[in-house]
């Protein structure tokens, strides 16, 4: 195992830590929480926090802090070595940032008294430090990725121009029969998309490996190999993927607003026998704001898919993109006319007529003191034979 290996399993460990605490707190704060997903406990969930605080301090000292300064330092080296592309800058404030998180959270620990004696003093204390231990758990995987990233060459001459060119062809053809099977794709240090695929030729198929976005002019096939496990060996390795929003955190995420289920309000339909009681369910489903309802829920995630497609940048990626988006006008379009035929179907002032009545649950027996009925007489008829 390298040095660099060594540092970034520290990291790494320190993540997973951080995942089993973050899971177990969200578990956690479920019991605080009425079935719309509003706090009903304050108290609870401040001693909830309180616990995942001291358990985040505990990973970090176990885990990160004998190695946090010289990870950084590793990594830093290394991303002076890379080839110039679009991500570099972002990495290097990344780490820029874990480095100033790491002081700060050197200082907080090296006065354990500063916010004042006894527990009050140390909830405070490991409260302030959760924003800086979450800076780690959710960037840390760029420090370990650059410490560990080993600088491979390829273990063989690379194509010459011709026999890229006639590689190349061959992709293409089999791209037009339909018969290149796309498997994998990453991103090398260099910010250049690279793509597996299985080129099938004759019932037979060859590992390849494209450059370029494979539904873009211009893409070129850089390599072939015998199976996946010999271009994983050979090609560059791959760099971490990006995030949709530069601001979201796995950790850190905002309390759930409250929510209705779409269940939920199809019961309130069926138990209601006013006309007001349904249409008040079918408002909650297109209820904006805060506390939206489902259907401007399922607005929303069209609209994120939609953005997530887009921010792949290939040419199916802003086709897909686009069908997203014309989704959620539609869903859009539906909302505001369930909306409508619910305020109408409210303004019918209406109840349900009372010859729908419920099915009973249990039948009524014969009364205990009350003679059985006496059987029909039985009428002779010929026995029937085949």
């Amino acid at each position: 195992m390298t040095p660099g290996s060594s540092l970034a399993d520290g990291a790494r460990n320190f993540r997973l830590r951080m995942a089993v605490i973050n899971r177990e707190t969200e578990t956690a704060l479920d019991v605080t929480r009425d079935r719309y997903g509003r706090t009903v406990h304050p108290d609870a969930v401040a001693d909830v926090r309180a616990h995942r605080d001291r358990a985040a301090v505990k990973a970090y000292t176990t885990y990160l802090a004998p190695c946090a300064d010289a990870l950084l330092d590793t990594a830093r080296r290394t991303l002076d070595e890379l080839p110039p592309a679009r991500h570099l800058a972002g990495w290097r404030t990344v780490l820029d940032s874990l480095a100033a998180s790491t002081a700060a959270i050197r200082r907080v620990l090296d006065r354990p008294n500063a916010p004042g004696p006894g527990p009050a003093g140390e909830r405070a204390q490991y409260k302030a430090l959760w924003p800086h231990l979450t800076a780690w758990a959710d960037h840390g995987f760029i420090a370990s990725h650059l410490a560990d990233l080993d600088q491979r060459q390829q273990h063989r001459a690379p194509l010459t121009g011709e026999e890229q060119q006639m590689w190349t062809e061959l992709a293409r053809a089999a791209q037009r029969r339909g018969e290149l099977q796309l498997t994998e794709s990453w991103y090398a240090a260099d910010g250049q998309p690279i793509t597996l695929a299985y080129l099938v030729e004759d019932d037979d198929s060859t590992v390849v490996a494209l450059r370029g976005d494979p539904d873009a002019l211009g893409w070129q096939v850089i390599g072939h190999y015998a199976h996946e496990y010999e271009a994983g060996q050979i090609l560059p390795a791959a760099v971490p993927p990006g995030v949709l929003r530069a601001d979201a955190s796995e950790f850190n995420r905002a309390a759930p607003a409250p929510e209705v289920s779409l269940q939920e309000l199809i019961r309130d339909i069926v138990e209601a026998q006013h006309a007001g009681d349904a249409s008040n369910a079918l408002l909650s489903a297109t209820q904006r704001g805060y506390d939206a309802g489902p259907m401007v829920r399922l607005q929303e995630l069209l609209e994120t898919g939609a953005q997530f497609a887009g921010a792949l940048e290939t040419v199916q990626g802003r086709q897909i993109a686009a069908r997203l988006a014309a989704l959620g006008r539609q869903v859009e379009f539906l909302t505001r006319e369930v909306e409508e035929a619910a305020e109408d179907l409210g303004a019918t002032v209406a109840v349900l007529p009372p010859h729908r009545t419920p099915v009973p649950r249990f039948r009524p027996g014969p009364a205990v003191d009350t003679a059985p009925p006496t059987p029909p007489p039985r009428t002779s008829t010929a026995a029937r034979h085949r």
